[in-house]
């Protein structure tokens, strides 16, 4: 049995590690990034200020603007095979951060989450202040390391500087197949910070360094609170009928059956399929 003194000690105890967790993460010091950010529609593609394609005037180098190129005649011919999203991989870093469903950010004093209930796209962008690693293994939403700034020194956080690496492919910029190198070697840089005038909108400067790229290059992407947030349940391989079959793509008809993605394509291999008369 406990007496009343080892209670209140265990009380006590208590009391204190709460109020040093208090002042381990004072929120005041921090913006206020709490609630649902939307991007503005309908601009999907990777450079909001610019339009769609070619029109993005990505600074590609002659290899990839050929593969860009092409990606888009396959795209239009109605193969939707030049963007992995379609078959339901994970758009990764930096193309996660189009935010194609709501996105959350939770802050806490070690890590800041991003998640986006988009093909599973999370982040944990880590404020510790750790070193990289040695060895990083790659994943979609890459590896991120993070730090506060008080750009303006009124000793509140405005503005999260990232860096991320450790990606892995395939990936693409957006759905028209603007294309990153295969080597996977990206890295990306970002400043992410509430708007200076209107606090319900987000800001994140991305400058992705690759080698499909002549030099890095920088985006602005924003977002909007959304006061009355719904959170809808996103599963991609609940409707999902693009059905990639060796090198081709096809599509499943509502009566259950392969069609054809694009004018005179092949049909399938059925090598593996007995095909004598019965």
């Amino acid at each position: 049995m406990f007496d009343r003194g080892s209670i209140s000690a265990v009380v006590l105890a208590a009391a204190l590690l709460s109020a040093a967790g208090a002042q381990a993460f004072d929120e005041r010091k921090y913006p206020d990034l709490n609630g649902q950010w939307s991007r503005p529609y309908p601009r999907a593609q990777w450079d909001p200020s610019k339009p769609r394609g070619l029109q993005q005037q990505a600074p590609l180098t002659a290899e990839y603007q050929a593969i860009f190129e092409a990606n888009l005649a396959q795209l239009h011919s109605g193969n939707l095979g030049a963007d992995p999203q379609v078959f339901c991989f994970p758009t990764g870093m930096p193309r996660m951060m189009i935010a194609y469903e709501p996105m959350e950010v939770i802050l806490t004093p070690e890590t800041t989450y991003v998640r986006v209930d988009h093909l599973a796209d999370f982040r944990r962008i880590h404020t510790d202040g750790r070193d990289w690693p040695i060895k990083i293994k790659p994943s979609f939403d890459g590896y991120s390391i993070g730090k506060w700034i008080d750009d303006d020194g009124d000793g509140r956080y405005d503005v999260l500087e990232v860096e991320t690496r450790g990606l892995k492919g395939p990936r693409t910029l957006d759905a028209d197949g603007l294309p990153l190198h295969k080597d996977n070697r990206t890295v990306v840089k970002e400043r992410i910070y509430l708007d200076g005038i209107n606090r319900d909108v987000l800001h994140d400067e991305i400058t992705t360094i690759d080698n499909a790229l002549t030099r890095p290059w920088t985006v602005l992407r924003n977002y909007n609170r959304e006061h009355h947030p719904l959170w809808p349940e996103y599963l991609c391989t609940e409707a999902n009928n693009h059905i990639p079959i060796g090198k081709e793509f096809y599509f499943r008809g509502g009566d259950g059956y392969l069609m054809p993605a694009y004018k005179n394509q092949p049909p399938p291999d059925l090598r593996y399929f007995d095909q004598s008369p019965k």
